[in-house]
């Protein structure tokens, strides 16, 4: 796949960055950008020392979002960066990784065969720099005024009190994007910037319909774009969509066997594609 070079007075250049304070002057490409930029679009930022709390909302709030045709947009850094990419392509969904370096060269080196994935599934690279660019540390802080230009909002899901992250958020207000941050626990460490953003105005997020209504989307994508991971969660959200909604019907019609039903049925609720409403019975969440 060749790499393109878009002018900052090209037509093919983001209108999106343009609008943003000190837009880069050219930018590299890898996939096709121009889709994923029509659809709406998260920015998920975090710390590199993910915690297994940091992973597990990570995890579960972007494979919500991102089985509902929200783009997922990170830096492809170790912790809350990759795991963001990785679970928006275990879902099926698109995302685009935005590096501090030459986009022939992927930073850092062990996220690579991730970086092809992102391509492989319809997603993209982008980057300021021109091949060849090793990751100084100035740019990973400029970089992420990409990561936030290109998102309809911000999530941070587990961060310092001062780290790069927190730079994200900045960048965000001063784009006059929306901030959005998980609470964590108040002893943790990797929890103070979260928690120190939500303080200071934040919006608190604790699920995945939380995201799509701070960015105004739930509605329009509440039930449009349910993806399944798999043939056996789309055969399970066909019938739903259908007005199946009984435990025992799905199990006959969907044609799995118990255990794989069973089991598709725990990673629909988990992901946030489903939700029970009793008596066993279940809906599209």
């Amino acid at each position: 796949m060749k790499i393109s070079k878009v002018l900052y007075n090209s037509s093919a250049f983001p209108e999106v960055l343009k609008e943003i304070p000190n837009p880069p002057k050219e930018l590299y490409i890898l996939g096709s950008l121009e889709p994923l930029l029509q659809k709406p679009s998260i920015a998920v930022v975090g710390s590199r020392r993910v915690t297994p709390y940091g992973r597990g909302v990570t995890q579960e709030l972007v494979q919500s979002i991102a089985s509902h045709g929200v783009v997922i947009i990170s830096g492809l850094a170790l912790g809350v960066d990759a795991i963001a990419h990785q679970a928006a392509l275990a879902v099926g969904g698109k995302t685009i990784a935005v590096l501090p370096c030459g986009l022939d060269k992927p930073y850092p080196a062990t996220n690579r065969q991730l970086a092809r994935r992102i391509l492989e599934q319809g997603g993209a690279l982008i980057s300021e720099y021109p091949e060849g660019t090793e990751p100084f540390p100035s740019n990973f802080i400029a970089r992420n005024r990409l990561v936030s230009g290109l998102g309809n909002g911000v999530l941070i899901t587990e961060a310092a009190a001062k780290s790069g992250t927190i730079h994200t958020a900045g960048f965000a207000l001063d784009q006059g994007k929306s901030v959005m941050a998980v609470p964590g626990n108040i002893t943790s460490e990797l929890s103070r910037g979260t928690n120190n953003l939500i303080k200071a105005g934040a919006s608190p997020v604790t699920s995945g319909q939380d995201i799509l209504n701070e960015l105004g989307i739930g509605e329009q994508l509440q039930f449009k774009e349910t993806l399944g991971a798999n043939a056996e969660e789309a055969a399970i959200l066909t019938l739903l969509q259908q007005g199946t909604t009984e435990a025992s019907e799905l199990l006959a019609m969907s044609k799995l066997n118990a255990a794989e039903f069973n089991q598709t049925l725990t990673m629909l609720e988990i992901t946030g594609k489903i939700r029970s409403i009793g008596a066993g019975h279940w809906t599209l969440s």
